[in-house]
């Protein structure tokens, strides 16, 4: 039996492991950074796989804007558009913001987006595809203006309005 020195209180034995422990731990911590950059390529490949690049847009290029974050009129998000009217870009400030040409009604809205909220406008080969709107359709008959509503109740789940229409005698016949 292998007795313990005085002043430390370890064995012999003891102290020869003590002496080779740096070492272990030296390989324990290379064969952790092996597993973590195994473990960090396997990560990349498959995240790399679903990953496309980005569009690539230049000054001039029409692009569909996302509603994603821009208030609504409308009284639902879902009935909103998706996208809304091509746009075309003015200036590229780098790979992924964009300053785009926004209508005046809109100038609440800061005019640089990220490319996310971006679509590009794509053109289709098939002629007449995109037909112009018809003019509007124009009934000739007599136009009449309400000069003031005076009066309005609900019949039978429809609101019906009393008019008073300009140019006209208020006579009930």
């Amino acid at each position: 039996m292998d007795k313990s020195h005085n002043l430390t209180q370890f064995t012999s034995l003891r102290i020869l492991l003590l002496k080779k422990l740096p070492t272990k731990i030296q390989s324990v911590k290379q064969d952790v950074k092996r597993e973590l950059e195994v473990s960090i390529n396997r990560f990349k490949r498959y995240a790399h796989k679903r990953r496309e690049s980005p569009p690539f847009f230049n000054p001039g290029d029409m692009v569909w804007l996302s509603s994603k974050n821009i208030k609504s009129t409308r009284t639902t998000k879902k009935l909103s558009e998706k996208w809304l009217a091509p746009f075309p870009i003015l200036k590229k400030f780098n790979t992924h913001a964009h300053h785009i040409n926004l209508p005046s009604q809109w100038k609440s809205l800061h005019p640089v987006f990220h490319i996310s909220l971006l679509e590009p406008v794509k053109t289709s080969t098939i002629p007449n595809l995109h037909q112009e709107t018809p003019p509007p359709i124009i009934i000739e008959e007599e136009e009449w203006e309400v000069s003031q509503i005076l009066d309005s109740k609900i019949k039978r789940g429809k609101l019906w309005y009393l008019v008073e229409w300009k140019g006209l005698s208020q006579d009930p016949e």
